[in-house]
């Protein structure tokens, strides 16, 4: 190989390194947060939907969703990877 290609191709190869630190990995490290946060939630767990609305999570259910409380009585179903974060985590019971 000719040092000349190398040299043509050498900055293509920086700036892949540059955006994969920089962009993709930090991305896949939020996601893998996002996901085990996620799987974590129980009852009793405070949380924030994406679309702002601050629930109690009253029952966790096996096919993606969970049951929260968003007012005195009034329960609905959300997705559990719509949960963007939580507030206050319930301790396990001893």
């Amino acid at each position: 190989m000719d040092s000349s290609a190398f040299a043509q191709f050498a900055p293509l190869v920086l700036i892949f390194l540059i955006m994969y630190f920089l962009l993709i990995r930090p991305q896949q490290k939020k996601m893998k947060e996002h996901q085990q946060m996620v799987e974590n939630l129980r009852r009793g767990d405070q949380v924030v939907t994406q679309g702002g609305v601050i629930a109690k999570v009253s029952k966790v259910k096996e096919d993606g969703e969970l049951e929260v409380e968003i007012a005195e009585g009034v329960k609905v179903r959300v997705v559990k990877s719509t949960i963007a974060q939580v507030l206050n985590k319930t301790e396990p019971a001893a």
